[in-house]
């Protein structure tokens, strides 16, 4: 389960954790669009980190989140076939349904449990 802990809300039901990196490359490549699922990339120390929507068909929510699983960046509908890259160095990567984020009301400096 992926909790906003600032806001009490749930944003994802189930979830999965990666830490390698072949399943960070792989996330969510020819996945099904799953409404209450959330990926979760953990990395090993903070860094700049570069996302890509090849091979992912529908839109997704994601929150680039720091060592105390605090949002301190956020890309809302991130589409199919293009490519992101945070604007800060951060340790998490939370990648949910599409709308989430307006939706928990999810904002920056938020703290995040899974």
């Amino acid at each position: 389960m992926i909790r906003n802990l600032t806001k009490s809300k749930v944003l994802a039901e189930e979830s999965r954790n990666c830490s390698s990196a072949l399943s960070q490359v792989i996330g969510l490549m020819f996945s099904k669009k799953r409404k209450d699922f959330g990926l979760v990339l953990i990395f090993k120390k903070d860094k700049i980190i570069s996302l890509h929507m090849f091979f992912v068909f529908y839109p997704i929510d994601v929150l680039f989140l720091d060592s105390e699983k605090r949002v301190v960046e956020m890309k809302e509908n991130f589409k199919p076939f293009t490519a992101y890259t945070s604007k800060k160095r951060v340790k998490y990567v939370v990648e949910l349904p599409s709308k989430t984020i307006s939706e928990t009301n999810t904002s920056l400096n938020d703290i995040i449990s899974f």
